[in-house]
């Protein structure tokens, strides 16, 4: 497929979502809609978005890549296990919290139960895990559309990052989570379908049935799920079931972007409903994923495909688009072009959503009653969302000139160590009912934390006897987190004690 079809089809893409768009911010541009979409969202719409936010370009290419590591395979679905169990946690421990306290920024329940400097320490901690793992899933997207689009345009790889998030900016300033909650729905829709119909492509390709093909991926060197022989190694079940569990009480019970969304619902039921049936479609749809990756290999040693290079090393996150752009026919290739587009905008638009809901909330105040009346007040909402967007372009930039490695693994590390201070934090609230801290010591506390944890992690073999910390590394993080606040801790008084 040529680079001037791809542009093409993207553009078609783009200008779909702008009139969705356009059709839903005529109902309303407050705060009130961009914020918790006057909160009447179908939570069966809810449930289905939220797949593509959680999945995202990452899970599109990076995890089918790494199937190929005989020391990987199979061993992202032990995580996603883990994800699943944490799922359930939020859903029965953290999400009635949210909505009997009647949350919009989930972050101001660290401010009633700690204090006011707790809770701005709680937001920057969003704020910043948010927005490096954003760009870095932007990021993933954009090497691909460099690599095979835009490199033959002769664009510069920071025009091709601005490009894009111009596009996601220009579809979600004005309707902000109402929209989103519309367009992610589409989104995952192509990502979904694109999965599915990549495994009858490839299959067709093989001249495998869809019996055949489960055969040759079970019987292949790829499968293996559970990994109990070492546990020094990474890939260690209970390392990665544990580290999954976490991971996900972090990154979707205690962020904004995700719970923004299920706050959104009318009510619990509906919020729990949501929840366990994008859970069970969450586990589902990676085991799919996971199979791409599998059949992805095959079929490249079959008709020797070599791994994509980049800079002289190998890039397992290109391999799923060389072979749907260069040795695959026209319709596959646009299917799959689709479901990239989609798994990653359909991210992008919904932290960019939450990252200005969190900063306009939780620093600016745009909830409280004296302040909901203000002039410009709207005006300021746009402001922040521009500000979230070039942020969000430098990190890419940065990262661009930093990382060589999988995009996959990248993320889960970064996450332990800024999500690990939210867990702690949260932790202590939830379990030390009769305890509060001396609120102006908590920042210290989570930076301390990071710091000792990055020790930890680099001196794991020395320390612990080859012992390799892994995705269990963001537990560690909530723990010392967990017993700095214990040694900040004070008697909590009736207004903290509940």
């Amino acid at each position: 497929m040529s680079s001037t079809t791809i542009l093409i089809i993207i553009c078609v893409y783009f200008g779909l979502l702008l009139i969705i768009s356009n059709l839903v911010s005529k109902k309303g541009t407050d705060n009130d809609t961009f914020f918790k979409a006057n909160k009447n969202s179908k939570w069966y719409l809810v449930a289905f978005g939220m797949i593509g936010t959680a999945l995202s370009g990452v899970t599109f290419i990076s995890v089918p890549g790494e199937v190929g590591n005989p020391d990987l395979q199979f061993k992202y679905f032990q995580f996603v296990l883990g994800n699943a169990i944490g799922m359930i946690v939020v859903a029965t421990i953290l999400l009635p919290l949210y909505y009997r306290m009647n949350l919009t920024s989930i972050y101001s329940y660290i401010e009633k139960r700690l204090g006011i400097v707790s809770y701005k320490t709680a937001a920057s901690i969003f704020l910043i895990s948010r927005t490096i793992g954003s760009a870095f899933r932007l990021y993933l997207v954009v090497i691909v559309l460099q690599k095979f689009v835009f490199d033959d345009f002769g664009i510069p790889f920071a025009l091709t990052v601005l490009i894009s998030l111009a596009l996601i900016f220009a579809y979600t300033y004005r309707g902000g989570l109402k929209t989103i909650i519309i367009t992610d729905t589409l989104q995952t829709f192509f990502l979904v379908s694109s999965v599915f119909l990549t495994i009858i492509f490839i299959c067709n390709s093989l001249d495998l049935s869809f019996i055949q093909a489960f055969e040759t991926v079970k019987e292949s060197n790829y499968s293996k799920i559970f990994f109990f022989d070492d546990i020094s190694k990474g890939n260690y079940f209970w390392k990665q079931l544990l580290g999954g569990m976490f991971v996900t009480i972090a990154m979707i019970g205690l962020d904004q972007d995700l719970m923004q969304k299920n706050l959104s619902c009318k009510n619990i039921g509906e919020a729990q409903k949501n929840m366990f049936v994008f859970t069970g479609i969450f586990v589902v749809i990676n085991i799919f994923f996971l199979s791409v990756g599998a059949l992805l290999y095959i079929y490249a040693e079959k008709n020797g495909i070599a791994i994509p290079m980049v800079d002289g090393s190998p890039r397992t996150d290109l391999l799923f688009p060389e072979i749907a752009f260069h040795h695959l026919t026209i319709i596959p290739a646009v299917v799959f072009l689709l479901g990239l587009t989609a798994a990653t905008f359909a991210t992008t638009d919904s932290a960019l959503t939450a990252l200005t809901t969190s900063f306009c909330v939780d620093f600016l105040g745009m909830d409280k009653a004296e302040n909901q009346n203000k002039p410009n007040i709207v005006r300021t909402r746009h402001f922040v969302h521009i500000g979230f967007s070039i942020l969000m372009f430098l990190v890419i930039i940065i990262f661009n000139s930093l990382n060589d490695k999988s995009v996959v693994t990248m993320i889960f590390k970064v996450a332990s160590y800024t999500y690990g201070p939210l867990l702690g934090l949260y932790a202590f609230g939830l379990l030390m009912k009769t305890k509060s801290v001396h609120d102006k010591f908590v920042p210290l506390i989570c930076i301390i934390s990071p710091i000792i944890c990055l020790l930890i992690s680099q001196n794991s073999a020395a320390l612990l006897g080859n012992y390799k910390i892994d995705n269990e590394l963001i537990i560690f993080n909530g723990l010392i987190t967990f017993l700095g606040l214990l040694l900040i801790s004070k008697p909590a008084t009736e207004n903290t004690r509940f």
